[in-house]
């Protein structure tokens, strides 16, 4: 995520204090991901330095310290907003790295971990939905949040469930290793969503 370009596009509506900016980014990106004042004095810094923002004439360096956007700002907002992520090179995604990285591991059942890790994505999707259903007709935001949160975990449920369908195949034809019993431990972590 960007945090350089959503100031950016939150001045783009008019001169803001840093404080301002936090509660506005929090309160447009549904309040999923807090942003700690620091970081936006900080990123507000640089982004004065490259002259895409200006602050007010005032001495003072505190929380009543205005910006706004300059032309090169509102020309870098656009641009950003108009180029699609380089989606070209897959991500370093730990969970991949895992089912990788287990399935040459002597003593490790590779479809435990698969199992494992999609009993863990079942779950945090169920709480998204509870999430979803609870506060999202509430909230634009969080719910265009929440939908893509779901849409995600749905798709590594489903790279899961190929994975391990490509590796039992491969068991069967003799091209991989047959997973050996190796009993891990179970974990349960908690969703770090909204309070």
């Amino acid at each position: 995520m960007s945090v350089r370009h959503a100031l950016l596009a939150l001045l783009s509506e008019g001169p803001k204090y840093g404080l301002q900016l936090r509660q506005e980014f929090e309160a447009r990106t549904g309040e999923v991901w807090p942003l700690n004042v620091g970081q936006v004095y900080t990123t507000l810094q640089r982004l004065e330095r490259d002259g895409l923002v200006e602050s007010d004439d005032a001495a003072d360096e505190g929380p009543q310290k205005g910006f706004h956007i300059t032309s090169e700002g509102e020309d870098e907002l656009d641009s950003w907003l108009r180029t699609p992520p380089d989606f070209s090179s897959p991500p370093r995604d730990e969970l991949v790295i895992k089912v990788l990285v287990a399935l040459g591991l002597p003593g490790v059942d590779v479809h435990e971990v698969v199992q494992l890790h999609r009993r863990y994505l079942v779950e945090l999707m169920q709480q998204w939905t509870r999430l979803k259903e609870d506060e999202s007709r509430f909230d634009l935001n969080f719910a265009l949040v929440v939908d893509a949160e779901l849409f995600r975990l749905d798709s590594l449920i489903r790279w899961l469930d190929t994975a391990d369908g490509r590796l039992k195949r491969a068991e069967a034809e003799g091209e991989a290793p047959a997973p050996q019993s190796f009993p891990l431990p179970k974990t349960r972590r908690r969703v770090g969503v909204r309070p």
